[in-house]
């Protein structure tokens, strides 16, 4: 629990100090952190993410603008550590920086929350739901089960596997969700931005609506998302 709350408060703190003031952090920033936080994005990362981000601004012309919210920052986070990542991941014949017996332990458990989620599909009328439901569960379990051998993975080429089969996880469930609830979930979103949307590039909104979307999509659903990430 220690280390949990360093995360959020050693972020916090790096924010006040790069902008020169100290500003309390709002919902939304909090949710962004934790956001990372569930990623297991490393810390590291997330300053450097924040220096990029003042960076920019510094650099700009007209300096009346301020960083005042860390929704500033998330792309340039995620940058980081998908930097990070490409660089940690080894080639095939380096060997496992991830331990099989968890990683095959992720992978069965995800299979397992999405062949139940099939069967819920079932039972409500969706067949054609069910079936791809079905099949993204049997791909996980492929891959759970390659990782319980010592034939080494090539965890860039797992991961891009697990993204696609996140995409189809969440246009499905998106798909299944009535209008009215995904225009209150877009809206929740708007009224979390605030000020800060119209600050905001128009790639960055989207990136964090579709994250948004994404965490209460599959929170209602129960189900758990699928990248290496969130091992």
């Amino acid at each position: 629990m220690e280390n949990y709350f360093n995360y959020f408060t050693e972020i916090e703190e790096y924010f006040w100090k790069r902008r020169g003031t100290v500003l309390l952090v709002s919902t939304l920033d909090w949710a962004l952190i934790d956001t990372w936080k569930q990623a297991h994005i490393p810390i590291e990362a997330v300053l450097k993410g924040i220096d990029q981000t003042f960076e920019k601004f510094e650099k700009r012309r007209h300096r009346s603008r301020r960083v005042n919210s860390l929704a500033f920052c998330h792309q340039a986070v995620l940058a980081a550590a998908e930097e990070g990542e490409r660089a940690s991941l080894p080639h095939p014949s380096a060997g496992d920086p991830i331990p099989r017996g968890e990683l095959a332990k992720f992978l069965a458990s995800n299979a397992e929350a999405l062949g139940k989620a099939a069967k819920g599909f079932e039972e409500q009328g969706r067949p054609e739901s069910a079936s791809t439901f079905r099949q993204l569960a049997a791909s996980l379990g492929e891959l759970a089960e390659a990782a319980q051998t010592a034939v080494p993975m090539d965890l860039e080429e797992v991961e891009r596997r697990l993204t696609v089969l996140e995409e189809k996880m969440l246009s499905i469930l998106q798909n299944a969700t009535p209008e009215a609830e995904l225009v209150a979930i877009h809206a929740e979103m708007d009224r979390a931005l605030g000020p800060a949307r119209q600050k905001m590039g128009s790639e960055q909104i989207a990136h964090l609506q579709k994250q948004f979307l994404a965490r209460k999509l599959l929170a209602k659903a129960d189900l758990p998302r699928l990248s290496l990430f969130y091992l």
